[in-house]
């Protein structure tokens, strides 16, 4: 799958299809996520939540 970058702000944005939103087992309104960089590849997923 490819996608574009959109202009947002004084950066840019990647558009998330609901798909992989699913796959990650992602709530966009409640979950956080983790982005880290290996070599030249890009890695999204889901952060762990914190526990007090």
């Amino acid at each position: 799958m490819k996608r574009k970058l959109s202009k947002s702000g004084n950066g840019w944005s990647l558009f998330m299809p609901k798909t992989i939103i699913e796959l990650l087992d992602i709530n966009p309104e409640e979950d956080q996520v983790e982005i880290e960089v290996e070599g030249k590849t890009l890695k999204v997923k889901r952060a762990q939540k914190e526990t007090l």
